[in-house]
């Protein structure tokens, strides 16, 4: 995976927080066994740390300000990207918003920008305040992102994944997926309480699955605005494989045989290895959101 050199990055859209104290209080789960159970119920959710019960006491605390200071100072072109993490997170972010943008425009629709939070350990939102133990989510509430760079690493070691920067891309894409489900009022239909194989909750998760593949199908000839040219230069067939390695290692059965020990489909809230790489492969082969219809 590689960014054009001479591409300006849009540092606006990545508020970075990291080392910032949440507002008002403690997020209720801390390390250990409350972060694996939240890690088993929470992974990948899409939506706000409320409707997990890892809120804190108070009431919506908002989002700390971002000084943008990391980020800003650091990561200014493409070249940064192919060098920096956090650089490249803000690369990936602008080319997800740059595709969903122009195809929002092409369907005669408007798209609504998101920016990603990068946070240390614990962040408030206006869905509550989250440990990093939740794994990256999405809050409707402020439409943002939620991202802690430090659970790249646990992809890798704590769930198999082989890692790599398309691996942390397809996270990246896939919440944004959720932020276009958000706005196309699918979103809301994962929250109904229900779990299982076949639930909404695990049909929306898969749907921002495909809309991940619908992004890196177009990622090479999505133009960015600030030179005319993809900002993505590259994209080879082992990044690919990186991307649906990853979708598989956050697989419902995957993670409950590590650590239960035994697969329960009736509590599934995301979906199977299989099924995760399957929808990714589907958006990425076809390009197409139309294909991504996880409800019929």
């Amino acid at each position: 995976m590689q960014f054009d050199d001479d591409a300006d990055l849009d540092t606006s859209e990545v508020q970075d927080v990291r080392g910032s104290r949440i507002p008002g209080g403690k997020a209720t789960v801390g390390g250990g066994a409350a972060a694996l159970i939240a890690l088993l119920l929470g992974l990948f959710f899409g939506v706000g740390p409320d409707q997990l019960g890892l809120s804190s006491d108070d009431e919506e605390p908002a989002a700390t300000a971002s000084s943008l200071a990391q980020v800003q100072q650091t990561c200014r072109t493409g070249r940064d990207a192919n060098t920096k993490e956090d650089c490249r997170i803000v690369a990936v972010v602008n080319s997800v918003q740059d595709f969903w943008d122009q195809e929002f425009e092409r369907r005669g629709g408007t798209y609504t920008r998101s920016p990603t939070v990068l946070f240390g350990n614990q962040v408030g939102t206006a869905c509550g305040a989250a440990t990093s133990a939740v794994g990256p989510f999405y809050c409707p509430a402020d439409r943002k992102v939620y991202l802690d760079l430090g659970f790249f690493e646990e992809l890798r070691t704590r769930f198999g994944a082989s890692g790599g920067p398309f691996a942390q891309a397809y996270v990246v894409a896939h919440e944004y997926g959720h932020h276009v489900q958000d706005l196309m009022g699918t979103l809301s239909r994962s929250q109904d309480g229900r779990t299982g194989a076949t639930s909404n909750a695990v049909r929306v998760e898969l749907q921002a699955d495909c809309y991940a593949g619908v992004w890196a199908h177009h990622a090479t000839t999505t133009n960015d605005e600030s030179t005319g040219r993809p900002l993505i230069t590259s994209l080879t067939d082992a990044d690919i494989r990186d991307g649906l390695d990853a979708a598989a290692a956050v697989g419902d059965d995957r993670i409950q045989e590590r650590y239960q020990g035994r697969v329960t489909p009736e509590s599934w809230t995301h979906g199977s290895a299989k099924q995760r790489q399957q929808w990714f492969y589907e958006g990425y082969r076809t390009g197409d959101m139309a294909r991504c219809n996880t409800f019929r």
